[in-house]
């Protein structure tokens, strides 16, 4: 009987892992997206195409060699945990007008921001997803709730992509804006195949080189360089990555996506700008991988180049990918943009910013603080979010 009982038991044990592994594996072959067979005919004609894969204009390592890789597994160990909020995240809800206005921005977190320019609205790099990977359950986690559903956006004119890493094309979110919106996605190179292989139809798909533009609802859409590169899977660079620059008759926006810093931001800004508007990815930084993400002194020094009024951080906040802590991007931010008189606006995830009449800087990060930070009172939030304790994972109401 005891020898029944234990086969039984280790039995369960090995159908629970056995589901485990089926529940994690779940839509994985269709959220990698598409093969490298698939997409090499439709990206070998670009001049940054050659050798099977993309490259950047200068030599760009993704990760440093010797040096970074020899302490990153005892970082990861032991300062993974840097990068969680010390408390709730305050959400705004947004307060969208019927009609777009001439320039405006709503940040819903990490990349994904809504543009007005013109009276014409553009999402980018729109991610609700509760978690950045490729399965359900293993990757990165929302540290914070989105701050409005998918089916509360407004009508939007166009989908910016700057490139296929998780954090910023997301499967689930592709097809519910198949779903609620009808604009088209405006990509780099060889991500329409990544979307047609979704169910995306090909008049709703626009790729374009570096260089090249599209008008789509009065705006001109400009595809720009970036220095980072791009992969869902074991391949890389299979798919290109872009800045974009968003004109209309009145106003332009620059969007950096994700990028390291490059000299190519001073040549965008003499042809493109200057931009009354840039977003600019201020976290994920690290000494092993400087190459292809800004800190936010960079960040600051490629507004400048572009010739920038007003700046947005954008790519912090929202997914733990780095070992600093949560909330220091925004506060060397903040000391480097006072250095240079840079005008920033810091909003928090679902607020909308009006950059022709920019409101004062509110600091509503350092109540907030980090994980490794001493222990503080929580903040009240909006919503009807709560905060669930040590695992710092977040519910909602609404």
């Amino acid at each position: 009987m005891i020898r029944r009982t234990a086969l039984l038991t280790a039995a369960t044990a090995l159908a629970g892992g056995v589901s485990w592994v089926v529940r994690a594996a779940w839509g994985l072959p269709t959220a990698l997206g598409a093969s490298q067979r698939q997409l090499r005919p439709t990206v070998a004609g670009s001049p940054q195409f050659a050798e099977g894969r993309f490259h950047n204009a200068m030599p760009t390592p993704a990760l440093e060699p010797a040096t970074a890789r020899s302490g990153l597994l005892r970082q990861w160990h032991e300062d993974r945990h840097k990068g969680l909020p010390g408390a709730p995240v305050p959400l705004a809800r947004p307060e969208v007008p019927e009609q777009a206005s001439a320039l405006a921005v709503t940040w819903y977190g990490h990349s994904s921001a809504l543009l007005e320019v013109d009276g014409r609205r553009v999402l980018v790099d729109p991610v609700w997803a509760e978690r950045v990977s490729p399965s359900p359950l293993l990757g990165p986690t929302r540290l914070h709730p989105v701050p409005v559903s998918i089916a509360g956006l407004p009508r939007v004119d166009a989908v910016l992509i700057s490139h296929d890493h998780y954090d910023h094309l997301d499967l689930p979110t592709v097809r519910a804006l198949l779903r609620t919106q009808s604009a088209p996605f405006v990509v780099p190179l060889g991500i329409g195949v990544h979307l047609r292989g979704w169910g995306v139809p090909e008049n709703r798909i626009v790729e374009l080189d570096w260089d090249q533009a599209a008008t789509v609802a009065g705006l001109t859409l400009t595809c720009t360089e970036a220095r980072h590169f791009s992969g869902r899977f074991f391949a890389r660079n299979t798919t290109l990555w872009s800045s974009w620059v968003v004109a209309g008759p009145e106003h332009r926006v620059f969007f950096g996506g994700d990028t390291g810093y490059t000299p190519a931001f001073a040549g965008i800004g003499a042809r493109l700008g200057p931009f009354d508007l840039t977003l600019q990815p201020i976290g994920a930084y690290n000494d092993a991988w400087h190459a292809i993400h800004m800190d936010p002194e960079e960040a600051v020094r490629a507004h400048g180049d572009l010739g920038g009024q007003v700046l947005v951080p954008i790519h912090w906040a929202t997914f733990n990918l780095a070992f600093h802590r949560w909330a220091e991007p925004v506060e060397r931010l903040v000391a480097a943009a006072q250095a240079r008189d840079v005008t920033v606006v810091v909003p928090r995830p679902g607020e909308r910013v009006d950059v022709l009449a920019p409101p004062p800087l509110v600091d509503w990060w350092t109540a907030v603080g980090s994980a490794d930070d001493a222990p503080r009172a929580p903040l009240p939030t909006e919503n009807g979010n709560r905060w669930t304790g040590p695992a710092r994972r977040f519910s909602s109401r609404r």
